[in-house]
């Protein structure tokens, strides 16, 4: 299995990106799928995750309202739009996927059995 993130980039603060995830090899419509983003010097950390179906979804606090993941099956495609960015949203984005046991989004990294290899995004001020 293996998932290529795309779509970071440099933008203003207050500006939107939208990151995607493909997924290659195994069965994507079955897979319970989150992003997760690590700063400069800042441990990785959840975002955003979602269920094999693409319901439900959960949230960070500190990106509630701005984010959103949504996970479209025909594709084999992962995404998050990202709304009001802000200049702390600076990170190296990672999608990750596990088959989907369980009927609740995962959190933990530690859940998550494939990983992409993450997109930069930089948010100016």
């Amino acid at each position: 299995v293996q998932l290529q993130a795309s779509g970071g980039g440099l933008v203003q603060a207050g500006g939107s990106l939208r990151l995607s995830c493909v997924v290659s090899g195994g069965s994507f419509s079955s897979y319970n799928m989150g992003w997760f983003r690590a700063g400069e010097g800042r441990e990785r950390e959840f975002v955003a995750a979602t269920t094999w179906s693409g319901q439900p979804t959960t949230y960070a606090d500190f990106v509630k309202g701005r984010f959103i993941i949504s996970k479209d099956n025909a594709k084999n495609s992962l995404y998050l739009q990202m709304d009001g960015l802000k200049p702390e949203d600076t990170a190296v984005y990672y999608c990750a996927a596990v088959y989907g046991t369980s009927r609740m989004p995962s959190i933990q990294e530690r859940e998550y059995d494939y990983w992409g290899q993450g997109t930069l995004v930089t948010v100016s001020s």
